[in-house]
């Protein structure tokens, strides 16, 4: 292991016998439905993190939320260090997937994989942060104190969890997002987020008159043919060449077959890169949407949920080449790349907190029942972060 030794090599050592435990934790995860509007199943999901994180000794908050999940603050404290900003494990427990799902498909392991619905994304991260804060807990040798923190709604771009998370990032040394890493032919084994466009969730509602399509086809007004006309336009404003994108991705309206449609509306995705592109976007949207070329049709265009990007700075650069130089010297040969995807690291670098995304176990096919986490990076990938927390106090305040 190069120049680990002492505590490190404790910590490192102990989580490399961990992999029984983590597959136990991760098949007891998984085997709970835990889909965002299912507060039931979501917070049954803390429950199980709460016991581990208390039986490791970590101090345990929750903050309740009357329709999402709960979120979760783990604390691991150094009352000696000099630098009492926490370092943030960041993780969801929300999944994509609606109840009876986990019965359905229940985890399993297959050809060194772990499947199961949230596997990857990212039930193997919360087990990963879980065991590095209890290593840390355990044998000690972090720089300040740590914090896992464990929101519950980021599928739908956390309504209820993006105060907690930029509270937290706001006051925090550096955030370690425990979203999937992924293998790539070209760039290696374990590729991490480099950067992550945001995102923008709309919906927009046409509003035309009813009629008898037959009897009376002259008294209506289609809300569905204005937004016919509007879709086109709307997918025009997709700029490849900046990263933004348009798309209308649901679609629904009418009343019957037999009549005129009085109602109509689409559910639009924008995603952009610079932060300086997302008011000139959502603005042009907002023109298209509103503004009817169908005489008697009215339009209201309301944001739903919204993403920010995962921009690069230089202090978010250190953290990578500190978490990569750790890696490194386990042997993990680690790479970054840029993604269209969004995650809750936007929120925290939004707010000046170094954040690092992807470091968790590799996985791939998130959202589909072909998800799956390779079972052998589930200590590497708890390793290699637990060594990056520890090495925060060779990097500059």
């Amino acid at each position: 292991m190069g120049g680990i030794a002492g505590t490190e090599q404790d910590v490192t050592g102990w989580l490399a016998a961990q992999e029984t435990a983590m597959i136990a934790l991760l098949a007891e995860l998984v085997n709970i439905d835990s889909g965002t509007y299912d507060k039931a199943g979501v917070d049954a999901v803390g429950e199980v993190l709460q016991r581990f994180f208390g039986e490791a000794g970590l101090s345990v908050e929750t903050v309740p939320h009357d329709t999402y999940g709960d979120a979760i603050r783990a604390t691991l404290a150094h009352p000696t260090a000099n630098d009492q900003r926490p370092i943030i494990l960041m993780g969801h427990r929300d999944t994509v997937f609606s109840k009876g799902e986990a019965a359905r498909r229940a985890f399993r392991i297959e050809n060194g994989r772990g499947y199961g619905p949230g596997t990857a994304d990212m039930k193997a991260g919360l087990v990963m942060n879980a065991f590095v804060i209890a290593a840390l807990a355990r044998f000690g040798g972090h720089p300040g104190p740590v914090v896992a923190l464990v929101t519950s709604d980021e599928e739908i771009a956390s309504p209820s969890s993006r105060p907690v998370i930029e509270a937290e990032a706001r006051g925090a040394r550096a955030v370690f997002n425990a979203e999937p890493s992924r293998a790539d032919p070209q760039l290696g084994p374990h590729v991490v987020t480099s950067g992550r466009k945001g995102g923008v969730f709309m919906a927009l509602d046409v509003y035309g008159k009813a009629a008898h399509s037959g009897a009376h086809y002259e008294r209506g007004i289609s809300a569905i043919e204005e937004l016919a006309r509007k879709i086109p336009e709307l997918h025009k404003l997709t700029d490849l060449e900046r990263g933004i994108t348009v798309n209308v991705g649901l679609i629904s309206g009418g009343q019957t077959v037999n009549t005129v449609a009085p109602h109509a509306r689409c559910e639009i995705d924008l995603r952009y890169v610079k932060v300086a592109d997302r008011d000139e976007a959502v603005a042009a949207i907002r023109t298209i949407g509103e503004t009817c070329s169908l005489p008697g049709t009215t339009a209201k265009l309301a944001i739903s949920g919204e993403f920010l990007p995962l921009e690069q700075t230089p202090e978010s650069t250190a953290l990578y080449e500190a978490y990569r130089s750790a890696a490194g010297e386990l042997g993990i040969e680690v790479a970054a790349s840029f993604t269209g995807g969004c995650a809750d690291s936007g929120l925290t670098a939004a707010v000046g907190c170094p954040t690092l995304c992807s470091i968790g176990p590799v996985g791939a096919h998130g959202h589909t029942p072909e998800e799956y986490v390779e079972i052998a990076s589930l200590a590497p990938a708890a390793q290699a972060l637990a060594l990056a927390v520890m090495r925060l106090r060779d990097m500059e305040a």
